[in-house]
């Protein structure tokens, strides 16, 4: 049953001024236990090929993205050792019939910022 909501993302490089090309992102939901549902790569403009969460997909509840900036910034040799940011949690509430959550996240080796998109 589709709810008129769905999940996507992207990543900025603020470090670098461009997008975070083949950052490991995943998704998991948190309620009743957390469950593991889809780990993918970002491309080349920083983004999921396809959402997160799909419509079809689509259940309200308590999710969390995790953002593997760490990896990403040391294979540039941008971060420290051992990384200062290593997995990035962002915890969201979704509910059915808001339309499309867009989470972004702004990072560089040292900090990080997310807010809901467009």
């Amino acid at each position: 049953m589709a709810h008129d909501s769905y999940l996507s993302t992207h990543i900025l490089d603020t470090a670098r001024g461009r997008p975070g090309a083949g950052v490991t992102v995943e998704l998991w939901r948190l309620d009743p236990e957390p469950a593991h549902l889809v780990t993918t790569t970002t491309d080349r403009d920083g983004r999921a090929a396809d959402p997160l969460l799909p419509e079809a997909r689509f259940i309200p509840g308590r999710y969390e993205l995790r953002f593997h900036i760490g990896a990403y910034f040391a294979a540039a040799g941008l971060a420290a050792e051992p990384p200062y940011l290593d997995v990035v949690p962002v915890r969201v509430t979704l509910a059915a019939g808001q339309g499309h959550y867009h989470v972004p996240l702004l990072c560089a080796p040292w900090s990080y910022t997310t807010y809901r998109g467009s």
